[in-house]
């Protein structure tokens, strides 16, 4: 599986109808990004749009950022998993996560347990899931949504890497310790194309609120050594600055080479604009001409 370094996490494909949808991958992949991270929340089921986006393209990877394994047993991940990865060898990453106790219980009407023992559990059932079907050619891989320590060494030992979500550079050389070496290393890293401070830090601030109030991203933070004067009121500038790269395209690319120093393998970007529902093509055009 090729991921290249750079790859772009986004909604704004489900944002679209779907052949728009369709059509905008293919440009993505025109434009030479390695892959595409689409995330699972109250948007597209992600195995369908997963299909969906890969049958519209030829060779970049679709990873999930991230299938909550909540919203199906894991029976059905795993046969899920097995029957893309046949349609599409090495193009299918499946990165699974354990989601928010606010998403678990109060959106999809489960009861959220402890991340850890969930997560335990659920590849154990995966693993042992029976599948009568015809399996792919090639293995299927997956990563997991992962940021404490435990976390990333479920990773390690369960998976093929990890996939860091709302994380600052700072946070990068911590999980490659946790998964050492031969383990896919992917964090998000958010992205504002505007050198006007106010204005980028603004865009920037749309984007954390809701983050900020999710205990497993501050808990994550919290370790890291930032505290309530950050972690309230939208961010301190201190930590807008560390969780969304803004500025020129120089600035964008400074960032990813912090990430690939401190020991990431690839990096998906993820573009904020004033508008959070168009489709950043520009911005995805301007980032491929310098970066890739």
């Amino acid at each position: 599986m090729d991921l290249g370094q750079i790859g772009l996490w986004t909604i704004a494909f489900d944002l679209q109808p779907a052949s728009a949808a369709r059509e905008a991958v293919a440009e993505v992949e025109a434009l030479g990004f390695g892959a595409v991270w689409i995330p699972e929340a109250m948007n597209r089921e992600v195995m369908a749009n997963a299909m969906l986006l890969l049958s519209a393209s030829e060779r970049i990877v679709v990873a999930t950022g991230i299938a909550n394994l909540y919203a199906r047993d894991a029976m059905s991940m795993s046969a899920g998993h097995k029957t893309i990865t046949s349609a599409h060898p090495d193009r299918f990453l499946l990165g699974i996560g354990v989601s928010h106790k606010v998403a678990v219980e109060a959106m999809r009407g489960h009861s959220y347990d402890k991340p850890l023992t969930t997560m335990r559990e659920y590849l154990d059932a995966m693993d042992s899931a029976l599948f009568f079907a015809a399996g792919p050619e090639t293995e299927p891989v997956r990563v997991l949504a992962a940021l404490g320590p435990k976390m990333l060494e479920l990773a390690r030992d369960r998976a093929s890497g990890a996939h860091p979500y709302f994380v600052p550079v700072e946070h990068t050389p911590i999980a490659r310790a946790a998964l050492g070496d031969g383990k896919l290393l992917c964090p998000e890293q958010a992205v504002v194309l505007e050198t006007d401070p106010a204005t980028a830090r603004t865009i920037a601030r749309t984007h954390m609120q809701t983050y900020l109030t999710l205990p497993n991203y501050t808990n994550n933070l919290r370790r890291l050594g930032w505290g309530d004067d950050d972690l309230g009121g939208g961010g301190s500038d201190k930590l807008v600055d560390a969780i969304v790269a803004w500025g020129t395209e120089d600035d964008v690319k400074a960032r990813v080479q912090a990430h690939v120093d401190a020991g990431a393998d690839h990096v998906a970007l993820q573009v904020l604009t004033a508008d959070p529902r168009a489709l950043p093509m520009p911005e995805w055009k301007r980032l491929a001409d310098a970066l890739l």
